[in-house]
């Protein structure tokens, strides 16, 4: 069984994570904003469908591959801090557009909606990076099966992802109104975010450990 503080650990990177603007976030407030409500939840359904087949290749051994490859772990590790650095740098560039900024975006079938939830999740580099090299920092192998905390573990970063993301389904209208009347508020929130971005690409290229495999 995981840890109480590997599951506090994941929470707080999870927390960061979904509260920086990225791909599932731009996705759910646009629909949002130019459908509705409902059409958020729709997504955000999709969007879950994607964590869930992350969290069963995790609780697979996906791990196992970059463990026996470390190699290829070091690539990944490299290219997550990167992209992570690339994140914090959105969120603190210059002209930087709120991801509360109204956008232009067909109307969709709730299927859709879904499958473009889904899809987005799936490609989604922040979640791939969580997952596969993130994730696994948080497990220790004397605690018992790995597979069993990768899955405690995922429930963790699932449920305060989805909670997160619901209230911004359902706030999103009223949040772009109030940013969009505070500037001073969205750059606190950009340069809070970017920072927690730049540290959590540090800790990651700095980390000389290797993942966990299931057993």
């Amino acid at each position: 069984m995981a840890s109480n503080s590997a599951m506090i650990g994941i929470a707080l990177v999870a927390l960061g994570l979904v509260l920086t603007p990225g791909p599932n976030m731009l996705y759910l407030v646009s629909r949002s904003i130019t459908q509705g409500r409902r059409a958020g939840l729709i997504s955000l359904l999709g969007v879950a469908a994607g964590f869930l087949i992350y969290l069963a290749a995790a609780t697979a051994g996906l791990t196992a591959v970059f463990a026996a490859v470390p190699a290829a772990y070091t690539v990944l590790k490299i290219a997550g801090a990167a992209y992570l650095l690339y994140l914090a740098w959105q969120a603190l560039r210059p002209g930087g557009v709120s991801v509360f900024a109204p956008r232009d975006v067909p109307v969709d079938s709730a299927r859709r909606l879904f499958a473009m939830g889904l899809l987005t999740n799936v490609l989604n580099p922040k979640i791939a990076v969580l997952y596969v090299s993130l994730l696994p920092q948080f497990i220790e192998p004397g605690r018992g099966t790995v597979a069993l905390q990768s899955l405690t573990l995922g429930a963790v970063q699932i449920s305060i992802a989805l909670m997160v993301n619901a209230l911004i389904v359902v706030f999103a209208g009223g949040l772009a109104v109030f940013l969009g009347r505070r500037p001073t508020w969205l750059r606190i929130q950009r340069y809070f975010m970017g920072t927690v971005l730049g540290g959590l690409a540090v800790k990651l290229a700095l980390d000389r450990g290797r993942p966990a495999t299931a057993g």
